[in-house]
């Protein structure tokens, strides 16, 4: 039996004013979107804004580092879809 997953836990400071991307000159109503957690941009943010290492951003949000790494890592897929593609990407503000 696995562990119940509980997001509420991690801490997640950054609470984004824009949560919608999407390609130029495509209409909304031709794109597929992306959903990002917030969740998962903060663990973008603080790898790549923050330049933080994996332990230091498991640790501010207050995660193990494999969480964190599963975490980042479904970023990077779901961003790289979306740029590669031609999706238009919308942060999930709650969960």
């Amino acid at each position: 039996m696995s562990r119940p997953h509980n997001c509420f836990c991690k801490m997640i400071k950054f609470n984004p004013d824009v949560v919608y991307f999407k390609p130029q000159g495509i209409p909304m109503k031709d794109l597929q979107t992306i959903e990002l957690s917030l969740e998962e941009i903060e663990a973008y943010r603080l790898r790549y804004m923050e330049d933080l290492d994996q332990q230091q951003a498991a640790e501010k949000m207050h995660t193990s580092t494999s969480t964190y790494q599963r975490i980042l890592y479904s970023a990077y897929k779901k961003i790289a879809e979306a740029l590669t593609v031609g999706k238009a990407i919308k942060i999930i503000r709650h969960q």
